[in-house]
């Protein structure tokens, strides 16, 4: 299975680090990637300034099997759905979704609507 995974941090490192040891992956890519992450995975080649769906569609046409992303951004900007659109495996959650953690107001509303225990909290705009 060809993995491209999606980020540059730690997390990301740790993510390659674990990949390359499953005997179910045959080659990981990395975007952006990072020095570290290059020691473990290739580098996908699509230009930096990259949407998400040009980033998916570059995926699927180098047959990459699944996308594994590790960010929070682009998850909030939709990469999961430009995958999904584009019949790509991905892990990682939509972008209503990832709504739970890019925005800490929608999370806090949506526990208080759903009477979920959570700290008290003020909206400050």
């Amino acid at each position: 299975m060809k993995v491209l995974l999606v980020g540059s941090g730690a997390r990301e490192h740790a993510l390659a680090w674990k990949l390359k040891r499953s005997s179910a992956v045959s080659r990981i890519f990395a975007w952006p990637g990072s020095a570290g992450i290059d020691a473990i995975a290739e580098r996908f080649d699509c230009p930096g300034d990259v949407d998400w769906q040009v980033l998916a569609e570059t995926a699927k046409k180098q047959d990459i099997d699944l996308v594994v992303v590790g960010p929070e951004q682009p998850l909030a900007e939709g990469l999961a759905d430009a995958c999904k659109a584009a019949n790509l495996a991905v892990w990682g959650p939509t972008q209503d979704v990832a709504r739970l953690e890019s925005s800490k107001a929608f999370a806090k509303e949506l526990m208080a609507a759903a009477r979920i225990p959570t700290a008290s909290y003020r909206l400050v705009q």
